[in-house]
């Protein structure tokens, strides 16, 4: 019989395995998907925290202080954690000076992880609670469920681009609310980008480098109507998308504001792929319009839990099916993950 039942192998369930293996722990993983890594496996591989902990509270004001103040101050000996596990860090910098933090090769970050976890259950997803057992939910948020996105977050989710993995459809959800758990306020907030709208061809390898994040240098209109972004990470722009017919916007750019530089990228640059997709691009002599699509990587409501990932009796839960952290805006999904996956690991283990 296992110490610990993890549900999911993304990268908070994989977390929570190796913290419980390291710890002397027999840990089962049940795995919905064919692979380890979820989501995960798909991102930037950017681990990062605010720099300030003030920052974080303005940016995500309706997220529970406790939490954000765990992964604030746990994060940076996570990250070490996390290297040491053999895990390629590709850069140590997010290259956003507002930020702190790393970023891994999502490939060998997974490695590093699944080779501590002795019992993985690739295609078997934990269809009910454990009698006896803790178990940490990890299953990624509900994301992919098309009918809970739609009572949730936008009517128009059949239009969305799903930008993650098939296999987060809420599953964690219902089995915390089973348990009793509580759920948290947001659950109509969502992370995500826009994307390169159809007949644009998008396979998982270009979630990250399709994604239109020039909302700041454009013009944003859907339907008549216009948005001006208000935050720096455009999440705002994205959940605005979701919710226009079609899920769709287009951003009209400036010739002059082509060169411009977001991140590692020009706008030119991003204009450039989204054409090269199949997305439809219409280039004036003043400016370029390009048609987008939100796309949905995860949503930010989900369990209520306590600062050591507590969310019922004998049920503790990670990652994105924990809402209430970055609630009314944006950060880290995978520290987040990382911070919480630990920690639910050994609270549980530490409670029997």
């Amino acid at each position: 019989m296992p110490d610990l039942v993890v549900a999911g192998a993304g990268m908070a369930g994989l977390v929570a395995a190796a913290e419980a293996t390291e710890r002397g722990a027999r840990v089962v993983v049940h795995e919905k998907g064919s692979r380890p890594g979820g989501s995960m496996l798909l991102s930037s591989g950017v681990v990062w925290r605010h720099r300030e902990l003030e920052d974080f509270r303005r940016e995500c004001p309706g997220g529970k202080p406790e939490l954000q103040r765990l992964v604030h101050e746990r994060l940076d000996g996570d990250l070490a954690w996390l290297a040491g596990l053999g895990a390629r860090v590709v850069a140590r910098s997010t290259g956003n000076r507002a930020t702190v933090g790393a970023r891994f090769d999502t490939r060998s970050l997974t490695d590093a992880l699944a080779r501590r976890v002795g019992d993985l259950r690739l295609g078997e997803p934990l269809r009910e609670l454990p009698d006896g057992t803790p178990v940490v939910l990890a299953t990624g948020g509900f994301q992919a469920d098309r009918d809970l996105v739609r009572e949730r977050i936008t009517p128009e989710a059949d239009s969305l681009l799903l930008r993650a993995t098939p296999w987060s459809t809420g599953d964690g959800l219902a089995l915390g609310r089973s348990a009793g758990a509580a759920a948290t306020t947001g659950m109509e907030e969502f992370y995500g980008r826009n994307m390169p709208a159809p007949p644009a061809r998008i396979d998982e390898a270009q979630f990250v480098p399709l994604a239109q994040l020039y909302a700041h240098h454009a013009v944003v209109e859907s339907d008549g109507e216009t948005y001006e972004p208000t935050t720096w990470s455009e999440i705002d722009v994205v959940q605005w998308t979701a919710r226009r017919p079609g899920a769709r916007a287009a951003y009209r750019v400036a010739r002059a504001r082509l060169a411009e530089r977001v991140g590692e990228r020009t706008v030119g640059e991003m204009v450039a792929a989204a054409e090269r997709a199949g997305a439809p691009v219409h280039r004036g002599s003043g400016d370029v319009t390009v048609e987008v699509v939100a796309g949905i990587t995860t949503t930010l409501g989900g369990l209520a839990v306590d600062e050591h990932a507590w969310a019922a009796p004998g049920v503790y839960a990670a990652g994105n099916d924990v809402g209430g952290i970055a609630t009314g805006g944006y950060s880290s999904g995978l520290a987040a993950a990382l911070v919480l996956g630990r920690v639910a690991a050994a609270r549980a283990l530490e409670a029997g």
